[in-house]
């Protein structure tokens, strides 16, 4: 049996000689394609800072012909974004490689991504099209792309359920067309690792040109095995992985970066390659994705998960205490966690409650920073105990709530055997708006004079609170999820009134909603190959 990596070896950096492994970045683009997950303008500019400190080689910003919105994302990121390449997403036609191009113009490390069905379920049911038109496709497409950059990445969407003689055949055609990078997605999460890892060894072997081009893993999780076909395609010869952070992506998502990452890095004894990313900045990318997506990282998830270096167990306690080896493959600092050491109550100040929040992986500008202590010292005043969950929870929120056009300002509610209501004031783009109302609950009360003040058809699909941390006094983290028209929006909110943050949770998601009908990207041509 191998003996394990020990935390020393797992937080050393990879010594060269090693292949290295590309990260091609989606969370922008297949990430904000889950239903609810859309990010504003500015929450992606943040989020690509962070990508690129973090070291990501590509960063997928968006899929310009897709909205005026994602157009502008992918072109206000390549005009910031200095150390990483920036691409676009682009089906096989002229006016969305153009579209594309033209978003790309402010950089020189622009990447043009082309992609076009090859299975013969997606060729003959979506595209209508037999396989020798497809091919002349993925010629004329490629060919296009590539007179316009230099970086040109063409994927064959549902690669795993693909002829396997006709995908080589398209792929020639690409490679021949001046592709730079060929994708083979596992669209459906269908495949499973010694399957994957056989087709890249097949086709690296036997495509003509295969050695001119790096071939990119793009796997999906509908059966839990993302990030482990992944690894296995690059042991079959893939030399770039998409991923995303949190596993954000369509149904149930895509390869986890982090996971992906500390796989490599942890297990370089079985997987003998390396990539550029800084793994301290990893918890604090999943926490930012997670607020300002409003999907909660779950307890359990591996590398960035609130439990994924707790120990509770007496026998793992005892262990940890004789030695960090025996229960911890990695440490919480080699992913930007760091093990408690200051107490936060009210009587710390803003020094120590920066030091707090860059051990937690937060670094916030002078305003922002002065906001947060501001909101850190009201909860202290209602708490006895200011765990680190409750200031992430803190932060988060404020994160979440960014610059709404919607505020909650003053709630009163009444609730009892005699009946429930509410009296609500909103800030609603600078007035203050009131409204009374009663519901079937007080929670149902407050929603009702929301709904008064802010008149909308949107369905409630969740509603979900839970304890930031134990006791009578802990912040309540409340979870709101909105449908209208086909599109669904997230909120998310804490405090230690849980209907003060259930209304902020819901006003949250209604901002994000109204943000989604301006951004009113016509849903017939996503693709989340």
């Amino acid at each position: 049996m191998t003996a394990p990596i020990s935390p020393v070896a797992a937080d050393s950096k990879i010594g060269s000689g090693r292949d290295n492994v590309v990260i091609f970045d989606t969370t922008m683009r297949d990430g904000e394609q889950s239903p609810g997950a859309s990010m504003s303008l500015e929450e992606k500019l943040e989020l690509a800072k962070i990508l690129e400190e973090m070291g990501v080689d590509i960063i997928e910003a968006g899929f310009p012909i897709a909205s005026n919105g994602d157009f502008q994302s992918v072109n206000e990121i390549a005009k910031i974004v200095k150390n990483s390449t920036i691409a676009g997403l682009c089906r096989a036609h002229q006016v969305d490689i153009d579209r594309c191009a033209e978003a790309l113009k402010p950089t020189q490390r622009g990447r043009i991504h082309v992609v076009i069905a090859t299975s013969d379920l997606h060729m003959k049911h979506k595209l209508q099209m037999e396989p020798d038109a497809v091919i002349d496709v993925i010629a004329r497409s490629v060919t296009h792309a590539r007179n316009l950059r230099d970086d040109v990445e063409w994927s064959a969407e549902d690669a795993t359920r693909s002829d396997r003689q006709f995908l080589r055949r398209a792929i020639e055609t690409a490679i021949k067309a001046g592709a730079t990078t060929i994708n083979l997605p596992d669209t459906v999460g269908y495949t499973y690792p010694s399957e994957y890892a056989d087709l890249f060894d097949w086709m690296t072997k036997n495509v003509e040109g295969a050695d001119k081009v790096i071939f990119s893993t793009h796997c999906h999780n509908d059966l839990g095995l993302a990030v482990a076909n992944s690894l296995a395609g690059v042991q079959g010869g893939a030399r770039q992985i998409e991923c995303a952070i949190n596993g954000l992506g369509e149904r149930a998502g895509n390869a986890a970066l982090e996971e992906v990452v500390m796989a490599l890095k942890v297990r370089g004894d079985k997987l003998p390659f390396q990539t550029g990313i800084d793994t301290t900045h990893i918890t604090r990318a999943s926490r930012y994705v997670s607020a300002i997506t409003g999907f909660p990282v779950q307890y359990n998830k591996a590398i960035v998960g609130k439990n994924a270096f707790a120990h509770e167990s007496g026998i793992h306690q005892d262990g940890m205490l004789k030695n960090r080896e025996t229960y911890e493959i990695m440490t919480p600092e080699s992913v930007g966690q760091a093990p408690s050491s200051l107490v936060m109550g009210k009587h710390s100040g803003s020094h120590a409650f920066r030091a707090k929040l860059k051990d937690l992986g937060y670094e916030l500008g002078q305003n922002a920073l002065k906001e947060a202590f501001g909101r850190f010292k009201d909860l202290a005043d209602r708490k006895k105990h200011v765990y680190d969950d409750d200031i992430i929870a803190l932060v988060d929120d404020a994160l979440a709530r960014g610059s709404e056009k919607i505020r909650v300002s003053h709630l009163r509610v009444v609730a009892g055997t005699e009946g429930q209501s509410a009296e609500l004031t909103l800030d609603v783009d600078g007035q203050a708006k009131s409204a009374e109302a009663s519901g079937d609950g007080p929670v149902d009360a407050v929603f009702n004079a929301i709904h008064k003040i802010v008149p909308h058809s949107a369905a409630l699909r969740l509603f979900q609170v839970h304890a930031v941390t134990e006791g009578t006094d802990a912040q309540a983290q409340v979870s709101v999820r909105l449908e209208e028209d086909g599109r669904i929006a997230t909120g998310a909110a804490a405090d230690t009134d849980t209907l003060t943050a259930s209304a902020k949770a819901y006003v949250n998601a209604l901002n994000n909603l109204f943000a989604r009908k301006e951004k009113s990207a016509p849903a017939a041509i996503a693709s989340g190959f």
